[in-house]
This record gives structure tokens, C-alpha cells and sequence, in this order.
């Protein structure tokens, strides 16, 4: 049981996934710091430097073995986190400790390990987010034919289906995706650059030959599984990148935003809902009520999320020279969260997307409510056709309209514009023709077919291409 005496964040307690809480946790992270010690010891030793393989096997040996206590102690004596875990490591393999982190600055570890946690980080992150494009895209085929109100101004515009509605919410991600995927081809490590990027401490080491140098930064990158790395950097790696993978990240909390608003709206409307589980309680005193908590939640996190770029942004902007300090506590939180709150927001999307509940009844109850209006364009021409007046046409047509307007909104009535027009004799040409004439599915225009040509051309490689990522679902813990 946690300590109910202090603050615990709420993207750990309630929200994120254990699986991206344990991305960015301390272990992973000094478990690289030795990764990264090994490669760069290993490296030396390749190219001549006074490191034996003996002090490399002993590294090697003691990778996984990290005395957090131990560390802990020395980063109180010596005000270093870096350097705490250096005499760590050294305690743990005593041969090695001579040159265990030889000729590198803290930032080797810091901002090497950083950039790969990111990069896994976003594996988490791509994994989910086509996971929900295939919730969508399921969603989208199975009611491609519903046809449904279409909303500009959030007033009723022409007919769309529902399929269709979900096709805009897929290609949001869609759109996400391929900043991902841009974003994958910019990751870089920052290398082996030394203090201040110039590798000057290498360079000394190895007795000013520039190839070993470089050839150094090769092996060690290699080794890590790497193969770009910056060409220059100062004491840290360029602040920009974390922007870009923030301004990424943002994008998909929009996309959330805009999906999670629309369905709180449509159910408001009742016509489609979040899933409501049995025991779920909508409201502690109006027990009738079924709040959309899941996409208010996500609305919530997302909204959090928009913020964290700017933060980045003033971080890349006010880094002086080569480098300045005041990034680093900052950026232990802002990075971190930004991927735990993606990772939350789309644990819920899933969850959402997966179990919407459709009500078809009332979404045509919807449509019989406005689709006389929009039919009366359509009425007029077929009556044309049969030899009328499209000018006095015109004009009765919007008398009716007008009486039909006031019958609805001044008395509270049904809209009955099409009893008015069946009583009216300079509609009879279409009497008989009126239920075929306000078949719904005539005023969709091509919906069903672009969701279709739509998701075969832009999602399904996608798909297929994470074919064996698929099937994942969301878990809403509280």
C-alpha cells in the first residue's frame, strides 16, 4: 500500500501503464549508464588505450548488480548523481574502477541513455496508437452505411454515416503516424563528444590521433545498437529534438482531444456512448446520470499535454553556449510525463474506441427531425421535372418550411413540413414518391464508399505493417 502521507503523481497511481512507468524508471536508466560504460571501456581497450579485458569482463559481470543505497549515499556526499554511480560501479567491480567512465563527461551517459529511452518510449507509444487506428478503422467499415446528422457550427448540415464521421477521427492519427514515423528517422545518440563536444579529452588519450577518436565514437555507438549520431553537439545534445518528439506527442493528445469532445457530444445526444460498466456510478447525487468519464479523462490529460511543448521551447532557447544547467531538473519531469500522459490517453482511446455503443433509432430519429429541410432542394426539382414553376415552387415551399420552423420551435412540435407538403396540391406530382425521395441513405453523397477506399488506401498498410502489434486493449484501472 503507498504512503498516503505524501503526493504521488497521478500519471503513476492512476493513469499510465506500468509498462511506460518502468521505460523511464531509475532502473532502466542506470542499467544503461553501465550499458553504456561497458561499450565505451570495451571500445577503449580495442583501440589500444590501458584497459584490459579482465576490467571489461568485470563490468560486464556486474552490469545488472546495482546497489541503489549505495548510490544513494554517495550522491549525498558528493552532490553528483553521475558520479555516485561511477564509485558504485567501481565498488562493485574494484579492478575496473580506475577507468570506468575514462576520458567521458556525465552528459555520455545522461544524454545517450535519454535518446534511447525516448526511442523505446515511442515504440510503446506507435504500438497503441495503431492499435486504436485499428479499433477505429473496424468501427468506421461496421457502420459505414448508418447515415447520420453531419454537424457544421455544430448546427445540422448535410448527411454523413457514422462510419464515415469515424474515418476523420482515424485520419487524425493517421496524420500522427507519419510524424512518428518522421520523427523515428531524426533520433540520433549524441555520442562520445566529450565536455564540451569537441573531444578533446579523447583526443589527448589517445595521443592526438584523430581517426581513433572517431573510430572510437564508431565502436561505441555499434555497440549500443546505434548507428547516427550528431555531428557536433555541445556539452548535450541539441534541446530542439526534445521539442520535435513533445510537438509529436501533442499532436496525438490533439487528435484524443478532438475524438473525446466529439463523443461527449453524441452522447449528450444519445447516439453513441463511451462503455458504462454495471457498478459504474455517473454521479454521486443524480443516480440516472451516464457521465462520459473516460473521455472527459481524456480531454483532461490531452489539455495537460498541449502545455508541455512550450516548456521545451524554452529550454532549447535559453541553453547558453555549450551548455547551462538549469535543463536538467526540469527536464527529469517534463519528459517523462509527456510520454506517461500520451501513454494514459491512449490506454483510454482504446478502451473507448473498442466498446462505443451506437444508437441507430435515435440517430434516425435525428435525421427525421431535420431531413424534411434538406429535402425540400431535392422535392422542388423532381416537381420541376413533372412541368412545375421552379419559382413558385420555390416560394411555397419555403411557406411551408417557415410553418413547419414555427411549428417546431414556437410549439414545441414535431416537424410535420411533409404533411404540409402531401396536403399540397402543387406537390402532387411527388405524393406518391416522398418516402423514396427521403430515403436517408440518397443523401450521403459518397461516404460509404470514400470510408471504404479510404481505409483500404491509407490505414490498412499501416496496419499491416504492425500486423503483429495488433490486438492490444485498453485498461481503464479507475
Amino acid at each position: 500500500m503507498s504512503d498516503k502521507s505524501i503526493y504521488e503523481n497521478p500519471l503513476n497511481t492512476r493513469y499510465a501503464s506500468r509498462e511506460m512507468q518502468e521505460n523511464f524508471g531509475d532502473e532502466k536508466r542506470f542499467r544503461l549508464w553501465r550499458k553504456l560504460w561497458i561499450a565505451l571501456a570495451e571500445s577503449e581497450m580495442e583501440l589500444g588505450l590501458p584497459v584490459t579485458q579482465e576490467q571489461v569482463d568485470e563490468m560486464k559481470a556486474h552490469a545488472e548488480d546495482i546497489d541503489y543505497a549505495k548510490a544513494d549515499a554517495y550522491e549525498r556526499q558528493v552532490r553528483h548523481d553521475v558520479m555516485a554511480h561511477v564509485k558504485t560501479f567501481g565498488d562493485a567491480a574494484p579492478k575496473a574502477a580506475p577507468i570506468i567512465h575514462l576520458g567521458a563527461t556525465s552528459c555520455f551517459v545522461d544524454c545517450n541513455s535519454e535518446v534511447m529511452i525516448m526511442r523505446d518510449a515511442l515504440d510503446i507509444i506507435t504500438r497503441k496508437l495503431v492499435n486504436v487506428m485499428e479499433k477505429l478503422k473496424n468501427f468506421a467499415l461496421k457502420y459505414k452505411d448508418v447515415p447520420t446528422l453531419g454537424f457544421t457550427h455544430l448546427q445540422p448540415a448535410q448527411l454523413t454515416t457514422v462510419g464515415k464521421r469515424a474515418t476523420l477521427w482515424l485520419q487524425d492519427l493517421m496524420l500522427d503516424y507519419e510524424s512518428v514515423e518522421n520523427l523515428y528517422a531524426h533520433f540520433r545518440l549524441r555520442g562520445v563528444k566529450g565536455t564540451t563536444g569537441t573531444q578533446a579529452s579523447f583526443l589527448e588519450l589517445f595521443d592526438g590521433d584523430a581517426e581513433r577518436v572517431k573510430e572510437l565514437e564508431r565502436r561505441v555507438v555499434k555497440k549500443l545498437g546505434w548507428d547516427k549520431v550528431y555531428g557536433v553537439t555541445g556539452q548535450t545534445y541539441p534541446r530542439k529534438f526534445d521539442y520535435n518528439v513533445l510537438c509529436v506527442l501533442s499532436q496525438i493528445a490533439q487528435s484524443a482531444y478532438k475524438f473525446s469532445n466529439d463523443i461527449r457530444i453524441l452522447q449528450n445526444m444519445k447516439e453513441i456512448e463511451e462503455p458504462f460498466e454495471k457498478s459504474q456510478i455517473g454521479s454521486s447525487a443524480m443516480a440516472y446520470k451516464r457521465n462520459p468519464m473516460r473521455s472527459e479523462r481524456m480531454g483532461s490529460l490531452a489539455r495537460y499535454m498541449l502545455s508541455l511543448p512550450m516548456n521545451c521551447a524554452v529550454t532549447a532557447s535559453t541553453q547558453w553556449f555549450e551548455r547551462t544547467l538549469d535543463d536538467s531538473a526540469n527536464r527529469r519531469i517534463v519528459l517523462a510525463q509527456a510520454f506517461l500522459t500520451v501513454d494514459a490517453i491512449l490506454n483510454i482511446y482504446l478502451n473507448v474506441a473498442e466498446n462505443l455503443v451506437v444508437y441507430e433509432k435515435v440517430i434516425a430519429k435525428h435525421i427525421a427531425a431535420e431531413l424534411p429541410f434538406m429535402a425540400t432542394e431535392n422535392i422542388m426539382m423532381e416537381c420541376v421535372k413533372a412541368g412545375g414553376n421552379r419559382q413558385e415552387l420555390h416560394e411555397r415551399i419555403r411557406v411551408l418550411s417557415m410553418e413547419a420552423g414555427r411549428n417546431v420551435k414556437v410549439e414545441g412540435g414535431e416537424n410535420d413540413l411533409i404533411e404540409r407538403i402531401k396536403k399540397d396540391d402543387m406537390f402532387r406530382a411527388v405524393h406518391d414518391r416522398l418516402d423514396d425521395i427521403l430515403d436517408a441513405k440518397k443523401f450521403v453523397g459518397r461516404a460509404p464508399q470514400q470510408t471504404a477506399e479510404f481505409i483500404a488506401a491509407e490505414i490498412d498498410p499501416i496496419l499491416e505493417k504492425h500486423r503483429a502489434a495488433l490486438g492490444e486493449q485498453g485498461e481503464v484501472r479507475v
